[in-house]
């Protein structure tokens, strides 16, 4: 499976990006998908996951702010992110592993990786 992310860049404070991720190779199996981000300083954390069968899991710090979405059809998974806040100042990652549930952390349970998209909030 291959990953590439775009739909990063710079935004103020309470404004909205989203976040879009193509997905190329992938077989008719169970998948797991999600987003990821990593501050400079602080270890990759999970934002969002959805499964196959379209289940949703988000941070708590991003609920209600964010959603995950997946368009199987155009290959694609996404994440808006609305309210954005200078703390979610972030490279963003999305990511994906062959399973029926959605793996607990750590993020390196997650077997294929984008080359990530930049996430810059000004207060």
């Amino acid at each position: 499976v291959q990953l590439v992310e775009s739909g990063g860049g710079s935004v103020q404070a309470g404004g909205s990006l989203r976040l879009s991720c193509g997905f190329f190779g992938y077989g008719y199996s169970y998948i797991c998908m999600g987003w990821f981000r990593q501050a400079p300083g602080k270890e990759r954390e999970e934002v969002a996951t959805i499964e196959s069968e379209g289940s949703t899991s988000y941070a708590d710090s991003v609920k209600g702010r964010f959603t995950i979405s997946k368009d199987n059809a155009k290959n694609s998974l996404y994440l808006q992110m609305n309210s954005l806040r200078p703390e979610d100042t972030a490279m963003y990652y999305c990511a994906a592993v062959y399973a029926r549930r959605c793996p607990s952390p750590p993020p390196s349970r997650y077997r294929y990786w984008g080359q990530g998209t930049q996430v810059t909030v000004s207060s």
